[in-house]
Order: C-alpha cells, then sequence, then structure tokens
C-alpha cells in the first residue's frame, strides 16, 4: 500500500492546515500563540561554515572525524499536531477496494506530511485495546518515515476501547495541542463523546474523521449473509433487505448521537466514506477550513 503518492503530495503543497484556536510554541506567523520566547529542537548536522557560532560546534563528532560539524536547530513551532489513530479488527473491514484501515492510514500520513511540511509538528498515537505506538510531535522531514513505518505495520486487534485509550491520550498530552482523532467510532456515542470531552477540557482542538464504508452507509446487501462481529467474532445469517429499515434507523442514530455531542463541545466532526476517493476529501477539507 502506497500512503502518500506523489500526485496527492503535489495537491497537498498548495495548503496550509492553520489552527482555529490558540496552541502553544513560538509565534512563527501561521497560529496565535499565547506565549513569547524562543525554543529549539535538534534537526541534524552540516560541514562548520566560517563565521558560523562556536557555541553550535558538535565537539563530539570532532573528536571523532577531526572535522567541524554545526548542529542545526528547528524552531519549535506553534502548532503540535497528535494524530490518534484506531486499529482495531473492525477497522480493516472493506467492501470495496480500500478498507477503513488503508484509507484512514493514507489520510493520516497525508496530514502528518502536510504538517511537517509547513514546519509544524506531527506526532502519531495508534490504539486498539490499548495504546500501541506513542510517537510524540516533530517538526522535521526525517521523522516522517518513522510516522509512515508505523501506519504501514498496523495489525487488527479483536476491539478498541475508545473511553479508556481517548482519556490515557488526554492524561499523556499536557501541552495545548491540535488532536486528530481516526476511527470508525464503533462504541456508544456517550463513551465516545466522554473521551473527546477530556481533550477539550485541557484546551485542545479537536478534530474527528469518522471513518464509515459504503456498505455501513447504505446496507445495500443483495443477497441473504451471514455477518459477522470483526470485535466478538459472533455471527448472524440473515436476509438484508429484512432488516435494512432498522438497521439504518440504528445507524443514523448513531451518526446523530456523535454529530449533536461533537457539536456540544465545539469538537469538529467530519463523516468520511472511503468510497471518496482520498485527494478528493483533502481538498475539499482544506478548501472547506480556509474558508472557515
Amino acid at each position: 500500500m502506497t500512503l502518500l503518492t506523489e500526485e496527492t503530495a503535489a495537491k497537498l503543497r498548495r495548503f496550509q492546515f492553520s489552527a482555529k484556536v490558540i496552541v502553544e510554541g513560538f509565534l512563527v506567523g501561521l497560529h496565535k500563540s499565547p506565549y513569547h520566547g524562543f525554543s529549539v529542537e535538534f534537526s541534524d548536522h552540516r560541514e562548520y561554515n566560517s563565521g558560523d557560532p562556536i557555541k553550535n560546534i558538535d565537539w563530539k563528532i570532532v573528536a571523532k572525524t577531526d572535522r567541524y560539524y554545526v548542529k542545526r536547530f528547528e524552531e519549535e513551532t506553534n502548532l503540535r499536531c497528535y494524530i490518534l489513530l484506531d486499529h482495531s479488527r473492525s477497522m480493516f473491514y472493506g467492501s470495496g477496494e480500500s478498507t477503513k484501515i488503508d484509507y484512514a492510514s493514507r489520510l493520516a500520513a497525508a496530514l502528518a506530511w502536510l504538517m511537517i511540511g509547513q514546519k509544524d509538528a506531527a506526532g502519531l498515537i495508534t490504539f486498539n485495546t490499548e495504546i500501541t505506538n506513542l510517537l510524540p510531535p516533530r517538526a522535521y522531514k526525517g521523522y516522517l518515515p518513522q510516522i509512515f513505518r508505523v501506519l504501514a505495520e498496523l495489525e487488527p486487534k479483536d476491539s478498541t476501547q475508545l473511553l479508556e485509550n481517548l482519556h490515557k491520550a488526554a492524561e499523556t498530552i499536557r501541552k495545548r495541542s491540535l488532536i486528530i482523532v481516526i476511527s470508525d467510532l464503533l462504541d456508544e456515542p456517550e463513551s465516545i463523546i466522554d473521551g473527546l470531552k477530556h481533550f477539550r477540557s485541557r484546551r485542545h482542538e479537536v478534530l474527528v474523521f469518522h471513518i464509515t464504508d459504503l456498505q455501513e452507509d447504505n446496507f445495500k446487501f443483495k443477497h441473504e449473509t451471514e455477518f459477522v462481529d470483526s470485535e466478538t467474532g459472533e455471527k448472524l445469517t440473515v436476509n438484508p433487505w429484512q432488516i435494512r429499515n432498522q438497521y439504518l434507523e440504528a445507524y443514523n442514530s448513531h451518526v446523530k448521537s456523535l454529530k449533536s455531542g461533537c457539536h456540544q463541545y465545539q469538537i469538529e466532526y467530519n463523516p468520511v466514506s472511503t468510497a471518496t476517493p482520498i485527494d478528493d476529501l483533502l481538498l475539499k477539507y482544506l478548501l472547506m477550513r480556509k474558508k472557515g
């Protein structure tokens, strides 16, 4: 699976992803910051040039190679972004060309690439029954392969503990940040909203991408079908047309509750079908956010 194509990257270069709330960090122009000051993090080395500050020389490298190199630093940016990605077993379902986890991973990769490309810091938290990876936000391009490698190697687990993992992540993230949650949100809406509002109570900005499959949205199975709960293994054989109305009523109620709960706590809710080409989704979303 290719996480980010050259074509997608070329389209994204026209956009910037700015925060809509005040975030912590050094003011560099894209975002508002409540703080003043300057902080930096190590990026890489380059050869010493006449006039470079002596304090930036890496004397350990001098001792090893007898050549002079200086440390290069990147400004610690205003925006720290944590991408939280669900990889429970239900996320590995797909009725079309793409599973939900494939789609979600490409979305996560594109957002991380976009953030780091504009010199903001992006990190990744993955979870199912527990938090499985925690990559803190970094703002240099050399960090992207590490994020992409984690995304490419995700494996399913039987279930997800959304509420518990959202609370754990909220307790872990201390500095005000942009939180992007990518999940199929297959849990009780009240529990999901309870977990999401924990981030809001800590004054983070929260975006949710609710990933769904076309069959989940429409339930247009044509023949008698055995449905298997991907997280519990429970099986049920039915004629889909006999339960379609009942299913859609429950499904739409679930979505309505999620949307209403997010709106109540000023959380951005974005329903996303895997039937939508990823480029179309990203361009439409970034244009909408730019106008908003």
